[in-house]
């Protein structure tokens, strides 16, 4: 893991996308006046002719997209996830997911990562209200190349996505030649180890990852799970894991209820019942701070982790 050269997942979303655009034609980029925030401002050089800025009407983006997948476009959505999953939820429930249209929706700036904007747009909520809708393939991505991968692997599934990302740095744990292997509904394990398995997704894989090494060095062994689809969500691997490690412990920046959690406890009580502990805001909102002190305050940084340990 390079933790020297950090990127944000919003970032690699802005790049990839123009790589997208070069071949492939029929992607269309839409904003709701936050392109600099969401990167999409990278597209909509390269490409102006298939960028449209909605403005502030995010109901109305997501309106606009649905059509514009009935043409045969590819329309990639994006605004921060407040927006995109609170806002916009009727929307993309009723014109996207009921009719199973081919959007796109990639959402920046979610969980308590958003950091100093506070609480009403620290979305905590976003995983739970998309994985309920039916044909939504749900993701949070981890880092840099693992974005890069998604943004273009998911253009090529025909139905809705919904995207999570991030507007913290996060370090670089994969490389291009890794993510050949990665796969839509399948998780990544990291070690070997038996003593528990720390399953996480989106900013806090890396810091399991850093859990994971200090805990080697106090004589504990665990697995990191990388979980970039929530929906549809690795049964086998979350089994595989509650066989032969000893805990099972959930991370994410999300509410503890309806996220990651909540999916790997719903595998495990019908599969191969087991407590799964989890690290999550405990049913609260966020508050304003740096990101690296929120994560610490709402204890799901890698500090944290090791103390489940001790």
């Amino acid at each position: 893991m390079d933790c020297e050269n950090k990127v944000a997942t919003r970032e690699s979303y802005g790049k990839a996308l123009e790589k997208l655009g070069e071949n492939n034609e029929n992607i269309v980029v839409l904003d709701a006046d936050l392109s600099t925030a969401t990167k999409t401002e990278i597209f909509a050089k390269r490409f102006p002719d298939r960028f449209i800025n909605v403005g502030i009407a995010e109901q109305n983006m997501m309106g606009i997209a649905a059509g514009l997948s009935t043409f045969g476009k590819i329309p990639y959505v994006s605004t921060f996830a407040v927006f995109a999953a609170g806002r916009a939820y009727e929307q993309i429930r009723n014109s996207i997911a009921y009719p199973k249209l081919n959007v796109k929706i990639c959402a920046t700036h979610a969980g308590i990562t958003v950091g100093e904007d506070g609480a009403t747009h620290q979305m905590l909520e976003d995983i739970g209200l998309m994985r309920g809708l039916p044909n939504m393939t749900v993701m949070s991505t981890s880092d840099d190349a693992q974005t890069r991968w998604a943004v273009e692997e998911i253009s090529k599934i025909n139905g809705p996505v919904y995207l999570r990302l991030c507007r913290m740095k996060t370090p670089k744990i994969y490389n291009e030649k890794e993510t050949e292997k990665f796969e839509i509904g399948k998780g990544i394990q990291i070690g070997k180890g038996t003593d528990a398995s720390i399953i996480a997704t989106g900013v806090t894989v890396a810091e399991s990852l850093k859990a994971k090494e200090i805990l080697k060095e106090q004589g504990i062994n665990v697995r990191v799970i990388d979980i970039h689809t929530i929906k549809p969500i690795d049964k086998d691997l979350i089994i595989k894991c509650a066989k032969e490690t000893k805990r099972i412990i959930t991370v994410e920046d999300h509410n503890i209820i309806g996220g990651l959690g909540t999916a790997v406890s719903d595998v495990l009580s019908e599969e191969y019942p087991v407590k799964v502990e989890k690290m999550g805001l405990p049913d609260v909102f966020g508050r304003s701070g740096k990101a690296e002190e929120l994560m610490r305050y709402f204890k799901i940084d890698s500090t944290a982790i090791v103390n489940k340990f001790i």
